[in-house]
C-alpha cells in the first residue's frame, strides 16, 4: 500500500521536470523582445529618464576626517573610520537620493527620540543635525546623494557642550552637495 501512495507523485514529477528545467520558452536564451528581461547583472528593468542616481562614493578620507575631529583616524573600509583604538568612530552611509527621501521623515523622527537635540539645517534639500553627550548624527538629502554621518564616542568632541554640533556642521560644509 506504501508504493501505490508513492508512485503518483514520483510519476508526475518526472512529467513535470523536464517542462520546469527547460521553461516553457522554446526560443532558448533569446530575451524577450522590448529588452524587458533580466539583465545578467540583476538590474533588471531600467528606470525611466531623470531618475535617481546611485549612492555617492565615500567623500572622505581618513586624513580628511582626521583634520575634521582633530585627531588620528584610520580608514576601516565602506567610509567608516576609526580611532585605531576601537573607540571613537566616523561612519558615512551612503544611498541614492529616492533612498534618503524616502526614509528621512522615519530617520528624523527616530533622532528626536535618540538625542537630546535635533535641529534642521540649510544643506541639500533637507537636512538635519542631532546631538547627545557621547555622539552626533547628520542626514541630509541632496540631488548629489543622501548621507548619514555619525560620530561617536569622540572624548575631546563630547568635552564641550557644542564639540559635536559643530564638527556635524564642518563635516555637512565637506559633502559634495
Amino acid at each position: 500500500m506504501t508504493v501505490r501512495r508513492l508512485i503518483a507523485p514520483v510519476v508526475c514529477s518526472l512529467l513535470l521536470f523536464p517542462l520546469a528545467a527547460c521553461g516553457a520558452d522554446d526560443a532558448g536564451d533569446t530575451p524577450p523582445a522590448g529588452g524587458s528581461g533580466v539583465e545578467a547583472d540583476g538590474g533588471g528593468d531600467l528606470p525611466a529618464a531623470g531618475a535617481d542616481a546611485p549612492a555617492p562614493p565615500c567623500p572622505f578620507t581618513a586624513d580628511k576626517v582626521a583634520e575634521i575631529v582633530g585627531q588620528p583616524m584610520v580608514d576601516q573600509g565602506n567610509c567608516s573610520f576609526g580611532d585605531g583604538k576601537g573607540v571613537a568612530l566616523f561612519t558615512v552611509t551612503r544611498a541614492s537620493q529616492a533612498a534618503g527621501a524616502t526614509t528621512y521623515d522615519y530617520q528624523r523622527q527616530q533622532a528626536t527620540a535618540t538625542y537630546r537635540e535635533v535641529k534642521d539645517v540649510d544643506k541639500g534639500e533637507k537636512a538635519y543635525l542631532a546631538v547627545k553627550d557621547i555622539e552626533g548624527e547628520a542626514v541630509v538629502v541632496s540631488r548629489a546623494g543622501s548621507y548619514t554621518v555619525i560620530l561617536s564616542s569622540f572624548e575631546r568632541l563630547g568635552a564641550t557642550p557644542d564639540g559635536y554640533e559643530r564638527t556635524l556642521r564642518t563635516v555637512l560644509d565637506a559633502l559634495p552637495l
